[in-house]
């Protein structure tokens, strides 16, 4: 049990790290083509990655990375060098076409509703191409911005295709929040919108109920099945099971409390199975949290009953709780190395629950079965001059 609480506290503070770098994700990728960038941003929406070299002279070379995009989608990056906004941008437009080739283009942004025609751009663009492989688009292009300053606006974006037209991209959620700027020489990102303390907020929510619901409710419900098989364990396998488990409670109802916060300022964004589930796991905890103040004694007529409706309840609870971590590392798109270390913890607490199974089974047995031995009585054909039940051997048995 020591063993799985130090597993369950590394893999906390393992996943902790995510919240130490926004670059971390950007910076260890490689490009297939071998090309080089010394700096590169996480952009807050949209899954998406600026790469990019700059020199003195006003030379930006980029790379817009955009993640989890579908052929029939287009995506674009631009800087606005008047405003924060949209209109006025100066935008790198790149989809996959109908027969497999691959469009790249620049396009002035105008007006609202665009429909991101071809056009010139108010600075030189050069080496314009993009790819499209792994449900990934990526776009190079080197920029001539020497009349541009170092702080840029940039605005990126994705939207549907019909046929080989782009159209109007969503107006609401992460669509209408991304946007920042950017600083060339240092290499920090701003937002217009608090892109970045959301992607914060969003990294805290993910580890408190993965750490609380997803590690530390498991590892409480297997301190409670299989200690108390030991007589030696009684009553301390109850306190360290209550502990366990109301500290995920309390530590699982600050993360629920974090994704309200997050719901509440991204409005527009709905991931409703995960909302629903968070939902039910919080009324499901605070329910089993009460019923320990009903908790009846182990004489009492009720006490069955009750038993049925806290495993039935807890168990439902550790169920869910797993789901819905696996469909918060669908929403947040963290590397896969964050999610195969928790697929990793599960397995070893899913072997670690069967081994313990298959041994506290075996004690039980040996117990039962050496009880049974205990009662065996003695001398049962009058050995010793000892009857049935230990009556005399002369003294007739009673039928």
């Amino acid at each position: 049990m020591a063993r799985m609480l130090k597993l369950a506290l590394f893999f906390s503070l393992f996943m902790c790290l995510i919240l130490s770098s926004n670059g971390q994700t950007c910076a260890k990728y490689t490009f297939s083509s071998n090309r080089v960038f010394r700096s590169c941003s996480d952009l807050p929406v949209l899954n998406s990655f600026l790469h990019y070299n700059y020199d003195s002279s006003g030379k930006l070379q980029i790379a817009y990375r955009h993640t989890g995009i579908s052929s029939t989608r287009w995506v674009a990056w631009a800087i606005n060098p008047t405003s924060t906004g949209m209109v006025g941008s100066q935008a790198l437009v790149a989809y996959q076409q109908s027969d497999g080739s691959m469009r790249v283009y620049t396009s002035p942004i105008t007006q609202y509703q665009t429909q991101l025609r071809e056009g010139d751009l108010s600075f030189d663009v050069s080496d314009l191409s993009a790819t499209y492989a792994n449900n990934e688009i990526i776009i190079f292009a080197t920029l001539g911005l020497s009349n541009n300053g170092t702080t840029l606006n940039q605005v990126w974006q994705e939207g549907p295709l019909s046929g080989n037209t782009p159209q109007t991209h969503a107006t609401s959620g992460a669509n209408v929040q991304s946007m920042g700027t950017l600083n060339l020489l240092s290499g920090e990102a701003g937002t217009a919108g608090g892109g970045s303390s959301r992607v914060k907020k969003r990294n805290i929510h993910g580890v408190l109920n993965t750490v609380s619901w997803g590690i530390l409710m498991p590892i409480g419900a297997i301190t409670a099945r299989y200690l108390k098989v030991f007589k030696s364990a009684d009553p301390a396998w109850f306190y360290l099971h209550a502990a366990c488990q109301f500290s995920a409670y309390v530590v699982g109802v600050a993360g629920w409390g974090t994704g309200l916060k997050l719901g509440s300022e991204s409005p527009g964004i709905q991931y409703d199975a995960h909302r629903t589930i968070g939902i039910i796991l919080f009324c499901l905890g605070t329910l089993q949290v009460f019923a320990l103040l009903l908790r009846p004694k182990p004489d009492h007529k009720y006490r069955f009953y009750w038993n049925i409706y806290h495993h039935v309840v807890g168990y439902t609870v550790i169920i869910l709780s797993v789901i819905n971590i696996f469909k918060g590392f669908d929403i947040l798109k963290p590397e896969k190395k964050w999610k195969n270390a928790y697929i990793g913890v599960i397995v070893a607490l899913a072997f670690s629950a069967v081994m313990l199974e298959a041994y506290t089974w075996f004690v039980v047995v040996r117990r039962r079965r050496s009880e049974s031995a205990g009662k065996m009585p003695r001398g049962a054909n009058g050995a010793n001059g000892n009857g049935v039940h230990g009556h005399g051997a002369g003294r007739p048995q009673q039928a």
